[in-house]
């Protein structure tokens, strides 16, 4: 056990206390089933979705984010909740690309409309993210996507697809790279929109593999439109936050 002094070791009594009166007891040493939502949600049990609830209400499934975004740990903080829950046979049950991808970003690049609009889900992990980058003509060479968004006045109008999209079939929205500007040189003219996958015209297949799974999707958009507040980032200047958010 690490010793973080006086502070963090008072912080050990206050989880340690908040993790027996919450932990759901059914669940220890169960992980499949504490981090079932991260599949969709579709076999996640009451306890489950209990736990996942409460660690989201708390901030705990994202502890080191800034509130109120999440719990405000510090990194010994969160280092003494992680073994407190490892002793309990808990684990963290909010995760996903929207977390461990995504949900960064947009700390950095997002406008604090879209922070209190899409953070509160990512937090409690009851919305779930997938990630539009690779292409059937654009994937080792990502910067040559052809995906495209038109400016229509008061919304974009998208068309185009993407490739080996992990988890698409169950994401409520896409973190999406397109193209913005078709006269640009290729690295330039792409920009980053939130696709809401419900929308007309998003249509989800899942690519089955050898062993019967189907993690991955081919993602088709077909006139989606999407509102102007749903454009993040610098116009034209997706490729730099791409990057930024591949580093996380």
């Amino acid at each position: 056990m690490a010793d973080f002094g006086g502070d963090a070791e008072a912080f050990r009594l206050e989880a340690r206390t908040w993790l027996e009166e919450n932990f759901p007891k059914s669940l220890k040493g169960n992980f499949a089933a504490q981090m079932a939502s991260m599949m969709g949600g579709a076999t996640e049990s009451a306890d489950a979705r209990l736990w996942r609830e409460r660690m989201g209400d708390k901030g705990w499934g994202t502890p080191t984010w800034p509130k109120p975004y999440g719990g405000g740990l510090s990194r010994n903080e969160a280092r003494v909740l992680q073994e407190e829950m490892a002793k309990i046979g808990a684990r963290n049950p909010i995760g996903g690309m929207g977390v461990s991808m995504f949900g960064p970003t947009l700390l950095e690049y997002g406008t604090e409309e879209q922070k209190r609009k899409h953070m509160p889900g990512i937090v409690r992990g009851d919305v779930w993210w997938c990630q539009g980058y690779s292409e059937p003509n654009a994937g080792s060479d990502l910067a040559s996507l052809q995906t495209r968004a038109e400016d229509k006045g008061d919304h974009w109008l998208i068309n185009g697809s993407k490739i080996w999209t992990s988890g698409a079939q169950y994401a409520d929205w896409c973190y999406c790279l397109v193209r913005t500007d078709p006269k640009a040189k290729k690295h330039e003219g792409i920009s980053f929109m939130m696709i809401d996958m419900h929308s007309p015209g998003v249509e989800v297949r899942p690519i089955l593999l050898i062993n019967g799974t189907s993690p991955f999707c081919e993602t088709f958009f077909t006139d989606v439109k999407v509102p102007k507040e749903n454009q993040w980032g610098p116009l034209n200047g997706g490729w730099t936050v791409g990057k930024r958010l591949l580093q996380f």
